[in-house]
């Protein structure tokens, strides 16, 4: 029963931090500081050891995220929606798919990780992708949508229901945040 209340808080932190970054609000980051803290034992407990971990990576990425919109506030500076070049997007994907295969193996050789290779595809491309939106990377939430929908198969096969379903709406959230965040984009450059 208390797994199933803290999965619950963190789905709702979890949500919360996702509507908050779609709108660019500064708060996104303590919603997320609060879900990675409940989720690191969610996943550990699941035998997902890479999405246990990235839990960690977000604490740390939402300290820099905030940290990073903050000085651009302070300073009076837009900190604008960019896009990445179609090179760039070639590394880093190509990136994350080596570095998922090797993770993978070493997963599934010196442990006992479940999905260990879909498990190291996800958290890395989360690690990546976590680090666009500090950037206010356009393409995130285009990166977001395919590593979401893998999720939801991990956690639907670790019978982590709430979380797959927490999942299937960031799906919807991340067209949302998408659309807006495209139309800020091309606001600003026309």
């Amino acid at each position: 029963m208390i797994n199933l209340i803290i999965e619950i808080i963190a789905v709702i932190s979890a949500i919360l931090y996702l509507l908050l970054a779609a709108k660019e609000n500064i708060k996104c980051w303590y919603a997320v500081i609060i879900s990675s803290s409940l989720y690191f034992y969610i996943m550990y407990d699941a035998g997902l050891i890479m999405e246990a971990y990235l839990q960690i990576f977000y604490i740390v990425m939402a300290i820099y995220g905030w940290f990073k919109w903050t000085k651009s506030i302070q300073i009076n500076s837009n900190n604008r929606i960019r896009t990445w070049s179609n090179m760039k997007h070639f590394i880093t994907i190509t990136s994350v798919v080596v570095l998922a295969l090797i993770t993978g193996f070493i997963l599934k050789k010196y442990t006992n990780a479940e999905l260990p290779f879909l498990d190291a595809f996800t958290s890395w491309g989360a690690i990546i992708t976590t680090y666009m939106v500090a950037q206010k990377i356009l393409e995130n939430w285009i990166y977001w949508f395919v590593i979401d929908s893998i999720s939801i198969y991990i956690f639907l096969s670790r019978e982590l229901y709430l979380t797959a379903l927490l999942f299937f709406i960031y799906l919807i959230i991340i067209c949302f945040g998408y659309v807006s965040w495209r139309k800020k984009y091309f606001d600003t450059y026309d």
